[in-house]
């Protein structure tokens, strides 16, 4: 199959974040799947002596304890502690697939309780708990700047030798250290129903923006069915946009971390139906072309899951992350598939490949809880099939892919380049000053659905506003932007 083939020669190099919706931007973050909020009572401090043979290990920060020296079901059997691990899942915590995690761990590790606790504004109350310390022992690694890493997470390893068993070690890395497992990985695309296109009359998957408005009017015109569901009103869902303005549309790795960052007017029509404008215009054609939802204010996230499975909805915009939901939502989960997004570049369909949120170890947890996190999060990589059973990329080197991947054969995978080096935060610096805030904030989506809505401007009134937004960042950082060619590469002026 070309898309492992593919992707197995984007690992080889170097990597960070890929737009990713269930997770991090970045960028550093991307927005992640929540739907309702799980409160669990955080666990009291315990104290608890290690084994013998444990005692002797040295504490996480002097680098004693690796993730690749950690060998599950052998080391550290009799550990007896408590952890507790906040998460955006909280779908997979009512479900009980946490609980169910939690209890085949234990069949190795009975002595290692685990509490877990499900956040439905995870973005922003992450964050918040990150500061105060108030957050247990494992994370989801909120958008932090990559410097700070030290001072809030235990590392994992080095670089090098991460990347040899976890794929997107990178995204969370400073400093040649990785910080960061991924829980789950994601390819970009378009989460559709079979039944409903091929009522529609649809016969070849859209390959560009006007193919796809075009076969969503064709669904409007043919069938019942909602053609694309904004999800307006769960609001973090429409941040998922923002994934796919990189490689999706460009297919151009260096694009993100350096072509945003030094690059002319990023969101300018280009006029070829390419780069972030065509992304953020199909949004924008398809409201005001009435093909979305009558009221999108009254759009709801766990409803649509049914929805699309009993053909109500036609297609929706979000990562592979969400194919398995919309299957499990009803009786007709052959129905769900996943296409890639409609943009054509020079005569070739790319996606987005790259990390949601990753695991991450407080580095202020007593040793026993470090190491016990450090247990758990290993297990959950290599041992639960979560990510394979989420439909995500495989995060261990190696692993099969998903059969939902399967309409992906011939499309290319791009991961996100690392930015140069010394300019590691400084997509993040920029991105926050023009307040645009790609991948943490939902709002400037949003904003284009309610203008298309209302009229009031156009797409290239939108875009106008936001290149001056982000011209004006990058002079504040010293950056004279220049026209970037998309696939030109770091070294091109």
């Amino acid at each position: 199959m070309k898309l492992k083939k593919v992707l197995a020669v984007c690992l080889a190099t170097a990597m960070t974040f890929s737009m990713v919706a269930c997770g991090g931007a970045g960028t550093d973050t991307t927005p992640a799947d929540t739907s309702a909020d799980t409160e669990t009572e955080a666990p009291a401090e315990e104290e608890t002596e290690a084994p013998a043979e444990e005692e002797a290990e040295a504490p996480a920060e002097d680098g004693a304890l690796t993730y690749s020296s950690i060998k599950l079901g052998e080391d550290y059997t009799d550990i007896t502690t408590t952890i507790k691990y906040i998460h955006c899942r909280t779908d997979r915590e009512e479900d009980g697939t946490f609980a169910k995690l939690v209890e085949e761990f234990n069949k190795v590790y009975p002595n290692i309780t685990v509490e877990t606790e499900g956040i439905t504004d995870y973005a922003e109350d992450a964050l918040l708990r990150l500061t105060t310390g108030d957050w247990g022992d494992i994370m989801l690694i909120p958008a932090v700047d990559k410097a700070e890493l030290p001072n809030y997470f235990v590392p994992y390893g080095t670089l090098e030798d991460m990347q040899k068993e976890i794929n997107f070690a990178d995204a969370w890395q400073y400093d040649g250290i990785s910080y960061g497992v991924p829980c789950l990985a994601n390819a970009q695309g378009v989460v559709y129903n079979k039944a409903v296109f091929e009522k529609a009359g649809i016969t070849t998957l859209p390959a560009t923006p006007e193919e796809f408005i075009a076969d969503l009017q064709l669904i409007k015109d043919n069938t019942d069915a909602i053609p694309l569901y904004t999800n307006y009103a769960a609001g973090w869902t429409m941040g998922a946009w923002d994934a796919y303005i990189g490689g999706c549309a460009t297919g151009d790795p260096d694009f993100m971390n350096y072509g945003m960052v030094h690059g002319e007017n990023p969101f300018a029509d280009n006029g070829d139906e390419t780069g972030p404008f065509a992304v953020y215009n199909i949004l924008y054609q398809a409201v005001s072309q009435e093909l979305v939802e009558d009221d999108p204010t009254t759009t709801d996230w766990e409803g649509c899951k049914g929805m699309i499975n009993n053909g109500e909805i036609g297609c929706m915009v979000l990562g592979s992350w969400a194919v398995v939901q919309m299957q499990e939502a009803g009786d007709n989960a052959d129905d769900i598939g996943y296409m890639p997004f409609p943009i054509t570049v020079d005569g070739k369909q790319y996606a987005s490949a790259g990390p949601d949120y990753c695991y991450g170890i407080n580095v202020h947890s007593d040793y026993d809880n470090q190491l016990a996190s450090m247990i758990y999060v290993k297990w959950l990589t290599e041992e639960s099939n979560f990510s394979y059973d989420q439909g995500g990329i495989p995060i261990c080197v190696g692993n099969e892919y998903p059969d939902v991947l399967a309409a992906f054969d011939g499309v290319e995978l791009v991961v996100d380049n690392p930015a140069p080096e010394g300019e590691e935060d400084l997509f993040g610096e920029i991105n926050t000053e023009s307040e645009i805030s790609l991948n943490a904030d939902n709002t400037h989506v949003q904003d284009v659905l309610e203008h298309a809505l209302n009229g009031d401007k156009t797409m290239e009134e939108i875009a106008d506003e936001w290149n001056q937004a982000w011209t004006d960042a990058q002079e504040e950082y010293d950056i004279t932007p220049a026209p970037y060619v998309y696939g030109s590469g770091v070294a091109a002026e």
